[in-house]
């Protein structure tokens, strides 16, 4: 660990629990459009919803993409019954107001589910990007470009948190040093988010 400038944290897995509700909407998703279980459970978590839909049913021409991830969307938007931050969010959050440490919020969500999903968690962050504020989502680098553009942060100097590959090759292609949650391979492994409030509070001193 060394000082970062920023933090840019994932949303779905890394700050906000919302694993269930993810899954039940693409496994509903997949029933409908009739899309095997076994093809979409390795593709739910991480990516912007066109990008899975494009790869399960390459079939689909642009508009056809564009619809089903809004269908795909609308199973998503009213399940928050589970949704809460995830372990060691809350010591984060608290970290990073005592080291005055800029951070953000970058998700593969649209702006509506992402609001909707921090709101369930109790969760404001002071910089939110979304999927419609770039013109690529995760794994292309773009949304932690924009991030760190808005901090007013190089990228090199951001630290990018995620719990998933396409995540961490976002970061990564990025330029940021990430770290990596559920055992994925970063340039920091954390066990939860307590962790790096730990690693913060002391690289600080």
């Amino acid at each position: 660990m060394r000082r970062f400038a920023a933090v840019l944290l994932d949303m779905d897995g890394t700050l906000v629990d919302s694993d269930a509700a993810v899954e039940r909407a693409w496994l509903a998703w997949a029933a409908e459009a009739g899309v095997a279980a076994d093809q979409i459970i390795p593709r739910m978590h991480g990516n912007p919803a066109p990008t899975t839909i494009a790869a399960v049913q390459p079939h689909l021409d642009p508009a056809g993409v564009e619809r089903a991830a809004a269908r795909q969307l609308e199973l998503q938007y009213g399940d928050l019954d589970d949704v809460v931050p995830t372990a060691g969010a809350a010591r984060l959050l608290v970290a990073l107001k005592e080291l005055d440490l800029p951070w953000a919020v970058v998700t593969s969500a649209d702006r509506r589910l992402a609001l909707a999903r921090l709101g369930a968690a109790g969760i404001d962050p002071p910089l939110l990007v979304t999927v419609e504020d770039t013109p690529r989502g995760k794994p292309a680098p773009d949304p932690y470009l924009e991030a760190a553009a808005r901090l007013g942060v190089p990228p090199g100097d951001c630290l990018v948190v995620e719990d998933s590959q396409p995540g961490l090759d976002a970061g990564r292609a990025a330029g940021a040093t990430v770290a990596a949650l559920r055992g994925l391979d970063g340039d920091v492994r954390l066990g939860d988010l307590g962790d790096l409030a730990d690693l913060l509070t002391v690289e600080s001193r």
